[in-house]
């Protein structure tokens, strides 16, 4: 009796543990809106990763916390801000937020291979980007940082 070929592939699959590897955990990216909704009913924990210059210069938005991903202890330290942040818990949903999500997709790999499951990336940033206008031209709500 011969096997089908659907079997021949699931053994196949199983044979090289493909089938037997968790799936990588991983947030799909998000748009402000939705990362602003988030924040405010206190299902996720907005980072903004840019630097202190750039805060100042477009203020940050309302809620979010900073971690300059240029840590003065490097990627250690940043890892040990958000990890403060979340109470050490690396499945706590965090939403990433940069000038315009380049800078953002780095961290939510970096976070990521460290262990967290749900991080979010705000592909449009805070000044809009291919993925969408961004946090400002959406006028969601910003603070000022002029002392950061």
């Amino acid at each position: 009796m011969g096997f089908s070929r659907a079997s021949l592939i699931l053994a196949g699959l199983l044979a090289t543990g493909f089938l037997l590897a968790p799936p990588a955990a991983r947030a799909a990216d998000i748009s402000a809106p939705d990362a602003a909704a988030m924040m405010q009913s206190g299902k996720v924990t907005l980072i903004d990763i840019r630097r202190p210059e750039e805060w100042r210069q477009t203020g940050v938005a309302k809620g979010a916390v900073r971690i300059n991903m240029q840590h003065p202890g490097g990627a250690p330290g940043f890892l040990n801000d958000v990890l403060q942040q979340v109470g050490g818990d690396r499945n706590a949903p965090i939403a990433l937020i940069c000038r315009t999500g380049n800078r953002t997709t780095q961290v939510q790999k970096f976070l990521e291979a460290q262990g967290f499951t749900q991080v979010y990336n705000i592909k449009e940033g805070m000044v809009g980007s291919a993925a969408g206008p961004g946090w400002m031209k959406r006028g969601l709500p910003v603070e000022d940082c002029a002392r950061c």
